[in-house]
């Protein structure tokens, strides 16, 4: 029973500190444009990193996810919602997968 209760405070902290440390450090207004412009981009490419491995590796064929990938790029370039991006995809590697 410690040992979980340890566990869930260890993972509170841990949860906890990155959300209050920039407020504690960075009390002043961001004036570089530079770091503001970086700042801006970080939540996409984190997302993007730890979601495209995935994406290749959710289906036991390269082909299919690679397909389903650029058909949900190309919806979502030209600005469709999330839905139909999603159903994009997947009708896309459905059909990929039965052709292959």
């Amino acid at each position: 029973m410690m040992y979980a209760f340890i566990a869930v405070l260890l993972m509170a902290l841990v949860t906890y500190l990155p959300r209050v440390l920039p407020i504690a450090v960075f009390r002043k207004e961001i004036k570089s444009t530079f770091i503001k412009s970086f700042l801006q981009y970080v939540p996409y490419a984190v997302l993007g990193a730890l979601t495209f491995p995935d994406i290749i590796n959710s289906t036991n064929n390269y082909i299919t996810a690679v397909c389903g990938t650029a058909v949900a790029l190309i919806l979502a370039y030209r600005e469709k919602s999330l839905f139909i991006v999603a159903l994009g995809a997947i009708l896309t590697v459905y059909v990929t997968g039965l052709v292959l």
